[in-house]
């Protein structure tokens, strides 16, 4: 089961049509006559510029098909959390089409409706019983386990800013091991591959291939005797840099900046106030250290976002957090102290720098911010409405 979409085009000045790689690629020909042999979902759910539409249809589709299903997948991990909100909120309606065999009437897309009734093709109660029985459980812990029980492995991009997904898969997956794709590229080149896809979600990297494209690295540390900034042979680059990749092409491109920046070190900067240097990966242990402590309370953090707040003397850490309780029918009270000892852990698993500031008043107490049930969805809901390009989240 493979939740792709597609997103409507721009065209520049000169009337070309812009399209991400990934959408270019669900609507060639190869992949049209390929997803019926690897995909639940038909492909004119996939194409439907209505994500709602489609979501919905793609998920009914994969629910039909339950017994068929050996891995679930998307391209990012963000995708897969999305989808688990939305069958949180239509499992319903969903078995209510499987029990009569009739698609809801918002479901108004041609392709769609075509599509899905052509495998929603009887009135099945038995099937709608079985996926209400497992809906119903107090917890969705391993629901995606329970609804696909053949899945052998969760698959999707995992890394950099969507590792902070991986504990949320993990719970919904209930056990079935994340892997990330095997190859990293984009519409320039392909740049590298996973060599271990199987390893610790956490621990995940890629290989190069320098026979793809010519690599050159460019970082504004990297400056000739004129002042002016040089790319780096691949060869050269050192350990612990953040380079931009540029790429030299057999489809010509000439040391082309595709706007990707690595760090050799996998320790990017995510995090500053003074002199500290908070990396992606020392904030998720932290976090995960305050996750342990909640968890046993019966709470679930689905997802989370932080910055660097500077404006006021002096700044601090402010982390916003989307919690919501395993059990469906308890109302999320919060209580202050466990937020203030949660404030307390994170701080105390940051590095040395960090605490010694704070001990110094050079940054302020960290703050947390707990926002409402399906915040970040609105908002990314809101950024895809204005039709921007979301790298990151």
């Amino acid at each position: 089961m493979s939740l792709f979409f597609v997103k409507k085009g721009s065209e520049t000045p000169s009337g070309l049509t812009v399209r991400t790689l990934s959408s270019c690629y669900f609507m060639s020909d190869n992949f049209k006559k390929s997803v019926p042999k690897i995909c639940t979902s038909p492909i004119e759910t996939i194409l439907c510029l209505d994500h709602k539409q489609s979501m919905y249809c793609q998920l009914l589709t994969g629910l039909l098909q339950r017994d068929h299903v050996v891995s679930i997948s998307s391209i990012f991990g963000s995708v897969l959390a999305r989808s688990i909100k939305f069958l949180q909120d239509h499992w319903n309606e969903l078995c209510s089409n499987i029990r009569t065999g009739c698609l809801s009437d918002w479901i108004t897309d041609p392709g769609c409706r075509n599509a899905v009734s052509s495998i929603l093709t009887r009135p099945n109660p038995e099937l709608a019983d079985t996926i209400e029985h497992i809906y119903g459980n107090e917890s969705w812990e391993g629901i995606i386990k329970k609804l696909w029980p053949k899945a052998k492995y969760i698959n999707s991009v995992i890394t950099g800013t969507m590792s902070q997904y991986i504990s949320l898969l993990d719970f919904y997956g209930g056990g079935i091991p994340l892997v990330s794709p095997s190859c990293y590229g984009s519409s320039e080149s392909t740049f590298g591959i996973n060599l271990n896809p199987l390893s610790n979600p956490y621990d995940i990297s890629y290989t190069f291939l320098p026979n793809m494209a010519y690599f050159d690295q460019w970082s504004s540390e990297m400056t000739n005797a004129n002042g002016n900034v040089e790319p780096v042979d691949f060869a050269n680059v050192k350990l612990g840099q953040f380079y931009e990749v540029v790429v030299t092409t057999f489809t010509d491109l000439y040391r082309y900046r595709v706007g990707d920046v690595l760090n050799l070190s996998n320790d990017e900067i995510l995090l500053s106030i003074d002199m500290d240097k908070t990396s992606e990966a020392d904030l998720l242990k932290a976090i995960g250290n305050a996750k342990r402590h909640l968890e046993p309370l019966g709470f679930v953090l689905m997802t989370f976002s932080s910055y660097a707040e500077s404006s006021s003397i002096p700044g601090r850490y402010v982390l916003f957090w989307e919690l919501k309780f395993k059990e469906r029918n308890r109302c999320l009270k919060l209580d202050a102290k466990i937020m203030e000892q949660c404030c307390s852990i994170v701080e105390e698993s940051l590095d040395f720098r960090y605490k010694s500031l704070r001990e110094a008043n050079k940054i302020a107490a960290l703050e947390l911010r707990v926002v409402k049930h399906g915040t970040f969805d609105a908002f990314m809901d809101f950024y895809v409405s204005k039709r921007a390009e979301l790298r990151k989240l």
